[in-house]
Order: structure tokens, then C-alpha cells, then sequence
């Protein structure tokens, strides 16, 4: 039984990029762009870790004590509306959003990723949309200086920035995987599918 050698990222990288026929230096910013997406993916996982113990911590304190908290709430809130939006473009990138495939499973190769560029474009459009309209709302209410109204009163543009941020992330990784659609290679994980 022949042993397979697992090769560093960067050596991987370094394959694939010989593969292209590319300079290095024209993925740098490919690679900083997951690196950050991973990064975004663990802190998202950490914020839903962090509201599921601020409302424990919530129903715990109400009901067991009789002493809610006036924080437990809006924050688990902001917590949960950030995480959603930074996880988004990762969970693109790594195939795992829903996808109903009953159909598409069933078609060609060549129709299947006909299929991919008309969802990825679709995500796209939305993606870009939503950004520039969140990007608004967010905008008018930090010059506005809306606040929640609830017994924190947190300004909202901390959460309404979210949509922004998500969807613009959204929208870039949207690009990539059209590019991967029309059978380029992924730069992580072999062939775009």
C-alpha cells in the first residue's frame, strides 16, 4: 500500500498556482480572501457559542432567580444577526448551504454546471443588491443616530452594518465560484464543482 505525504497549504497553493500557469503574487489576495473567510467562520461560531450562553444564562437568571438581565437579549441578538452574516460566504465556499438537488443530480455535467452559473449569478445579483441597499439603511441610521429604544439602547447600526459586511463578502465569494463554474480549478479544494 503506497503512503500519501499531505502537503502544507502553501505547498498545495504553490502546486496549483504551477497548474495555472499564474504568478504567485496574482493569488495573494485569493488566499488572504479565504484566509479571512476562515477567520470570519470560527469567530461566527463563537458568537452563536456566545448567545446560546447568554440565554441560558438569561433563563436561568429569570426563572431561577427571578432577576432577568437587561443585556442578555439584544446582545445574544447581535451575536446570532453577525455570526449569520460572517458565516455566510464561508459555508458558499465550502458547498454547504441547503441545496435542493433532486433534479440537478440527475442532469450532465454540462447542464449541472449550467446550473451552478445560473445560481451562482442569481446569488450573486441578490448578494450585491442587499449589500448596497443594507449599506443604505446602515448609513441613515449612524447619521441619524437611531438607537433600539429597549432598556440597552444600543445604536442599531451595529446590527444593521451586518448586512452590508455579510452580503459584500457574500457577493465576492459569489464571483469566485462562478469563476470555478466555468472549470477553473478551486483554489482549496481540487475541482470546482
Amino acid at each position: 500500500m503506497k503512503a500519501f505525504r499531505v502537503l502544507p497549504d502553501a505547498e498545495r497553493l504553490d502546486i496549483r498556482f504551477e497548474q495555472f500557469h499564474l504568478q504567485k503574487s496574482a493569488w495573494l489576495p485569493m488566499r488572504a480572501f479565504y484566509a479571512l473567510l476562515r477567520t470570519l467562520a470560527g469567530s461566527a461560531a463563537f458568537l452563536f457559542i456566545l448567545a446560546g450562553c447568554m440565554l441560558t444564562y438569561e433563563v436561568s437568571a429569570r426563572y431561577l432567580f427571578v432577576a432577568p438581565t437587561i443585556w442578555a437579549a439584544e446582545l445574544s441578538q447581535l451575536c446570532l444577526i453577525w455570526g449569520c452574516m460572517i458565516g455566510m460566504p464561508w459555508l458558499l465556499k465550502a458547498n454547504q448551504h441547503i441545496a435542493v438537488d433532486a433534479l440537478t443530480i440527475r442532469l450532465g455535467d454540462t447542464a449541472q454546471r449550467v446550473c451552478r452559473v445560473l445560481a451562482m449569478s442569481a446569488i450573486a445579483l441578490f448578494s450585491a443588491v442587499v449589500a448596497w441597499k443594507g449599506g443604505e439603511i446602515f448609513l441613515d441610521s449612524f447619521v441619524r443616530g437611531r438607537t433600539t429604544g429597549s432598556m440597552l439602547d444600543l445604536p442599531t447600526w451595529i446590527s444593521e452594518l451586518a448586512i452590508p459586511v455579510g452580503f459584500a463578502l457574500l457577493f465576492v465569494q459569489a464571483v469566485i465560484e462562478l469563476g470555478s463554474a466555468f472549470g477553473r480549478r478551486d483554489l482549496e479544494g481540487g475541482v470546482a464543482s
